[in-house]
């Protein structure tokens, strides 16, 4: 059996993974433990839970991978021991997803606690970047919005098809599970049942780490909030190139997904939060709509947009195979 340790395990992400992990053959959670710096042990939160313990990054020698559930600037300093220990690594914060430590500065308002680490974290969007995260030490692994748009437009825009000079835009809504568990005044039940809005328009953290992915800064991104727990719809509008039509953007993206096991390109019809949440499932639908196309995109913003591909990311740097723990 492989091991892994959960760091950060009181979090939404880390409850994630110690639910997919239950049920993996082949990877046990046998460190599970607390983030924060002298914290006392955590008890069980429901019968068959486990303790999260104090956290001690000694523990960290008697495993082989290692989750990081951390908010972004606390990852650092444990990826930093745990390569140090000879680990695998995938952090789930915003740490090492942009390259740029100048940028991470602007966007995280604080300097980057490893810039030293940057040049060899992989960006972990598993199906764009298999290879390089098989091989990898250190994984940075997308954030949910990220994913939900970088799936459907990384391949139009490699095989040329889209319109350079037009916008890439964006419109993505989000369960209140993609804040994180601290509670506030804009995720609390009263703020966001029955009610729906825009918010980070223009400054939301997640829009450069699309841009770096995507190779553009020609993009318009503008997350929502939706009164459920889990999950992401995005809509996206592209311009296509001239003489290429929505049918050749659905061929190419069902050309580059037909064989993956977690990504689905819809023949008809449109995809829905219902179909993919608790799945690890990424789900895309193409129609043409006057001289512009919209791709639409489906995630579970726990699983796909976090756990689940933190886990397939795990799966590959350790040899196992890809979709343990995920079927």
């Amino acid at each position: 059996m492989t091991t892994c340790a959960i760091v950060g395990a009181s979090g939404y992400t880390g409850r994630e993974l110690l639910d997919l992990l239950a049920r993996h053959p082949r990877l046990k959670a046998t460190v599970v433990m607390t983030a924060r710096a002298g914290a006392a042990p955590e008890p069980p939160a429901f019968p068959n839970d486990p303790t999260i313990d104090a956290l001690d990054l000694d523990r960290l020698a008697a495993v082989d991978g290692v989750f990081l559930c951390t908010p972004h600037g606390a990852a650092s300093e444990i990826a930093k021991a745990a390569l140090a220990r000879g680990k695998k690594v995938v952090d789930l914060s915003a740490d090492f997803r942009l390259r740029d430590p100048a940028l991470y500065a602007r966007v995280y308002h604080s300097p980057h606690p490893a810039p030293e680490l940057l040049a060899e974290a992989v960006y972990g969007l598993t199906e764009r970047r298999r290879a390089d995260v098989a091989k990898a030490r250190l994984v940075a692994n997308p954030g949910c919005y990220p994913t939900s748009v970088l799936l459907p437009v990384l391949p139009l825009r490699a095989a040329g098809l889209l319109d350079d000079g037009a916008p890439i835009i964006a419109d993505s809504k989000s369960g209140t599970s993609g804040a994180g568990k601290a509670p506030s005044e804009r995720t609390h039940f009263g703020a966001v049942h029955e009610n729906f809005c825009a918010y980070g328009v223009g400054v939301h953290r997640h829009a450069p780490e699309i841009q770096q992915e995507a190779g553009t800064v020609n993009l318009v991104f503008t997350p929502h909030l939706l009164p459920t727990f889990r999950g992401i719809l995005s809509t996206i509008y592209l311009t296509p190139k001239a003489g290429v039509t929505a049918d050749d953007l659905r061929a190419c993206l069902q050309a580059t997904y037909g064989n993956e096991p977690f990504v689905r390109v819809y023949q008809k019809g449109q995809p829905e939060l219902r179909c993919v949440q608790r799945t690890n499932q990424c789900h895309i639908a193409v129609a043409a709509s006057g001289g512009l196309v919209v791709v639409t995109s489906a995630i579970d913003n726990l699983v796909k947009g976090a756990s689940g591909q933190a886990l397939q990311n795990m799966n590959l740097m350790l040899g196992l195979p890809e979709g343990d723990g995920l079927s």
